[in-house]
């Protein structure tokens, strides 16, 4: 089936299954590999992109269901080889360790900023419950969110 929507900006029209996930439809059929592979359960958040704005497991969602619909991969965030304010804030912070969960928290916090330009350190930590990290402990993630915030706004979390 025929399916179409807008990533990261550019109109797709994409020939997919109807049982095919969004997540196999990016890596294997649009070969955006950024999005991971992680338990495939909706579990580890691994695989978070953003949909009509908000974050979601592409996991989870089968591919006919974007149809219609504006879906963000971390491609869409640098701009002419210019990192996002977000993306540069996180190596800043120290926030990148391995990097297997780094594009899901950078979405997430893009998400969450863009609907929350001012969010506390308590609706950060709300935020990105969904993604695990077997690396930082978060504390430097939610240090780069808030160094986001401090930079742009120049307040102190």
């Amino acid at each position: 089936m025929k399916i179409k929507f807008t990533l990261n900006g550019e109109k797709v029209e994409v020939d997919t299954s109807p049982n095919t996930t969004l997540l196999d439809m990016l890596r294997r059929q649009l070969g955006i590999k950024s999005v991971k592979r992680g338990c495939e359960r909706g579990e580890c958040g691994a695989c978070t992109v953003l949909m009509d704005g908000k974050p979601v497991y592409s996991c989870l969602i089968l591919a006919p269901k974007v149809d219609g619909r504006e879906i963000i991969t971390i491609e869409y965030l640098s701009k002419n080889g210019e990192l996002h304010e977000i993306q540069k804030a996180f190596i800043e912070a120290g926030a990148v360790q391995c990097g297997f969960c780094t594009s899901a928290f950078i979405l997430t916090a893009y998400s969450l900023l863009n609907q929350n330009p001012k969010p506390s350190r308590k609706e950060i930590v709300k935020a990105l419950e969904g993604i695990l990290c077997r690396c930082t402990g978060y504390v430097k993630i939610i240090d780069a969110i808030d160094r986001v915030i401090e930079q742009k706004y120049k307040v102190k979390q």
